[in-house]
């Protein structure tokens, strides 16, 4: 019996696990949404912006490893989950975004609302197509999926014009496909792999970096015994951070721009670099030069076209960073790095990794009270200053979780993508670290977490400005504060060199916005409340909680390398 192409998009959502979609409608998804209402094995969230709503799908995503699924109008629907798509794709995040679009006459007509939305997006999108024919539709709804979360993840978007939703067509939707061109590496090169396994064991100050590809593949465990039977020590990228738990000895911390001292100046004086799971970007290699310049490098990646793109090295591995790991436990023996792990020691003494402590709260003193007060929980994190102090002070072990945007850096993230993880997670934790700036971008979504019954306890790191930016502006610009300071109105006057009795009120109140939208708000101001406001954020499980923490205007991420640098030159005072 032949059904409708709506029909075949719900079987389809239905026979690929789809527990929850978010959606926005509009006048070419109507008849979709339509059939959405008329079953109750989907979950459908309605947010109130586009980005908003792919940025929630990419944090229910990443907490679960399932594909996350998100279905807009066409035109301004599909054109507002782009930035999403480019995080996404940078990040190797799974999703399969529907976007409608106008009958197949119209196209190319410059109907109401028709835009070219595969056309715009093919650079950063592992796949996407108009559906031209309804025999088509079940076979590429099949193949999103299974392109979203094979080989390396990342996002798919399939356009669906309104009258392919309503045209009949075969009930049948595939349990399998087979897709020529695409594909996936399963296995591994064991020449290459016994190739960079010979050449860690004849290294004298071997260090393994482990980037985003292990938390991707879930290959934390696996690292941690190879760590561990190697004896070798362990520095990680942004995105790689909670592979192996940062409280664990041969662990030293994140490397790169705002990395530990002894992370960057255990990358420059290794003489084995053995990489997991990283592309190698500018912000871990500062001057490729100058990267790693007495280091053998091994790089084990599932994504061929990473390898020595950036960083040309002398063994590649493509292959799955869990399934690598899996053969190296096969092989590990202990090695003897007790005089390499002494040195790296002797750094940590030279330039511990902290912040003033008589300044008022201290970015420091919040997370670790975030450590202390919510354990194995997920945190998410915007991104701005608050980020890479999140990063560089959060204690994460086997069951927390950091997600955050790291290869796009995208400010408004942190706040929608913990209220996707906290939907797909309802039991657990879900702790949104965010900024004044970033925060504000999709503020709306409040609407979104208080008719979800979300009960996340957010973080909202208040020092008046852009924080990162404002950093630069005076650290490298002659404390030239341009389009910073968010307190800035025309009425004040040029050349402003940061805060004073004059300056206007800030706007908005945090904790009055939190309460018109139904959710509770505390401003802390003094270390000693900090406990006290997460004791009562605690309670309110029904809705966010907002703790507005009044940081100093000049607080700095330190250490910091100057885009561009070596990453042995370091600010760190």
């Amino acid at each position: 019996m032949d059904i409708t192409g709506r029909k075949l998009f719900v079987k389809a959502l239905e026979e690929e696990g789809v527990d929850t979609i978010f959606g926005y409608p509009g006048g070419t998804v109507t008849d979709l949404f339509d059939e959405l209402y008329k079953t109750d094995s989907i979950n459908l969230i309605l947010p109130r912006h586009e980005q908003g709503l792919i940025h929630e799908a990419e944090g229910y995503a990443k907490s679960t490893g399932r594909v996350g699924v998100c279905l807009v109008t066409s035109g301004p629907g599909a054109t507002n989950i782009i930035t999403g798509l480019a995080d996404a794709h940078y990040d190797s995040i799974p999703l399969v975004c529907f976007t409608g679009q106008v009958p197949l006459g119209l196209i190319g007509n410059d109907a109401f609302q028709e835009v070219d939305i595969v056309g715009m997006t093919r650079s950063i999108t592992k796949y996407g197509v108009t559906v031209r024919r309804r025999e088509d539709l079940g076979k590429i709804i099949k193949m999103a999926f299974y392109i979203a979360q094979t080989g390396k993840p990342g996002p798919v978007l399939i356009d669906i014009p309104k009258d392919i939703q309503t045209a009949s067509g075969s009930a049948e939707y595939p349990s399998h496909v087979d897709i020529r061109g695409y594909k996936p590496i399963h296995g591994v090169h064991i020449g290459q792999l016994k190739k960079a396994y010979k050449m860690l064991k004849s290294a004298k100050k071997p260090l393994i970096l482990a980037g985003g590809g292990v938390n991707i593949s879930h290959a934390g465990e696996k690292l941690k015994k190879f760590m561990e039977k190697e004896n070798v020590p362990v520095v990680t990228t942004i995105m790689g951070k909670g592979a192996v738990p940062t409280t664990h000895p041969l662990y030293i911390g994140n490397c790169g721009m705002h990395g530990k001292y002894a992370a960057n100046m255990a990358v420059m004086e290794c003489d084995l670099l053995f990489s997991i799971g990283t592309r190698f970007n500018d912000r871990i290699t500062g001057d490729l030069n100058e990267f790693a310049p007495h280091a053998q490098i091994v790089h084990i990646d599932v994504d061929t076209a990473s390898i020595s793109r950036n960083v040309v090295v002398d063994v590649p591995v493509v292959a799955d960073a869990g399934v690598a790991l899996e053969k190296l436990l096969e092989w590990a023996e202990k090695k003897d790095t007790a005089k390499w792990q002494e040195q790296i020691h002797r750094w940590e003494k030279e330039n511990p990794l902290a912040m003033r402590r008589d300044h008022g709260i201290s970015p420091q003193m919040i997370m670790e009270h975030i450590n202390a007060q919510f354990p194995h929980s997920i945190y998410v994190t915007d991104v701005g200053q608050h980020q890479m102090w999140a990063t560089q002070y959060l204690e994460l072990d086997e069951q927390s979780q950091l997600i955050t945007s790291g290869g796009l850096g995208t400010m408004g993230f942190g706040f929608p993508a913990a209220i996707g993880a906290k939907i797909a997670n309802p039991k657990k934790p879900v702790v949104c670290i965010t900024g004044d700036g970033g925060f504000q971008m999709n503020i709306q979504e409040m609407a979104t977490a208080v008719t979800q019954g979300t009960g996340i306890t957010i973080c909202l790191l208040n020092n008046n400005y852009l924080g990162m930016v404002r950093q630069m502006q005076e650290l490298f610009y002659g404390k030239r504060y341009s389009a910073t300071c968010l307190r800035r109105r025309p009425s004040c006057p040029g050349g402003c060199k940061g805060p004073n009795d004059q300056c206007p009120e800030y706007v908005p109140d945090f904790v009055k916005l939190a309460e018109s939208y139904g959710a509770y708000g505390i401003r802390v101001e003094k270390e000693e409340d900090i406990d006290a406001a997460f004791a009562e954020a605690k309670k309110h499980t029904d809705a966010p909680t907002i703790i507005e923490f009044m940081i100093a205007t000049d607080e700095l991420v330190l250490p910091m390398v100057k885009s561009g640098n070596p990453m042995s030159e370091m600010i760190l005072k």
